[in-house]
């Protein structure tokens, strides 16, 4: 009688073919990449949105902007602030520089551009890694799958046996490639399309932001120039 093949997934892992083994490694690091880039993305944004929203908060009290600049400029921790801040010195330098008012609306808006673009790049950081992961993770378990199964139709030829004792070891290496596969690249699909809907939305409120900045500060410039 045929001894049962041990298909544990740890046996699976250690009596694999090297190269499988390789695959399934690359696609574990892959999963813990991808959990990491989702974990700490998602505590990035809560926190800026959180930061946003108490900004927002001051901004709109009332306040006079010069007060507002004098306690924030030295500790313009997050983007938003550091949006003001940069608007807040280029409208001084404006001033100093004797520029017109349209002069200075203009200076104000592409420098207030260009700050939104920067802290973009700053936000997408790794994002675009769970579209590479996503995409690649389950041709990197289908090539394990295939490797494996080609490792099963050699142990065939070799023992010119067809049982499931020599047949089964392989298929089932081959399958929990395929599977790890996936499991790497459903979440990070999900979480790509997730964070990106996330990223802009913030985008957005930087960008809601910066037009409400300039329309105030348009209209201190039309009172002082």
């Amino acid at each position: 009688m045929e001894q049962a093949a041990d298909l544990s997934y740890f046996s699976l892992i250690m009596k694999a073919d090297i190269i499988v083994q390789f695959v399934m490694l690359l696609l574990v690091l892959a999963s813990v990449w991808t959990w990491a880039i989702i974990i700490t993305t998602r505590i990035r944004l809560t926190k800026l949105h959180a930061q946003a929203a108490d900004f927002e908060k001051a901004f709109w009290s009332g306040a006079d902007l010069d007060d507002l600049y004098a306690r924030v400029r030295e500790e313009a921790n997050h983007p938003m602030a550091k949006l003001f801040v940069s608007g807040m010195q280029e409208w001084e330098q404006a001033h100093q520089d004797g520029a017109s008012a349209n002069r200075i609306r203009d200076r104000i808006a592409r420098l207030l551009d260009y700050r939104i673009e920067v802290e973009t790049e700053f936000l997408g950081r790794g994002i675009p890694g769970l579209a590479t992961v996503g995409s690649v993770a389950p041709f990197l378990g289908l090539f394990g799958t295939v490797w494996g199964i080609m490792n099963s139709f050699r142990s065939i030829a070799a023992s010119q046996n067809t049982s499931l004792v020599v047949v089964a070891p392989g298929i089932a290496e081959a399958l929990f490639a395929t599977a790890l596969g996936l499991f790497a690249a459903i979440p990070a699909v999900v979480a790509y399309n997730r964070l990106t809907v996330a990223e802009d939305k913030y985008l957005r409120r930087l960008e809601k932001f910066s037009e409400a900045f300039q329309t105030v500060v348009g209209r201190e410039t039309d009172r002082v120039v």
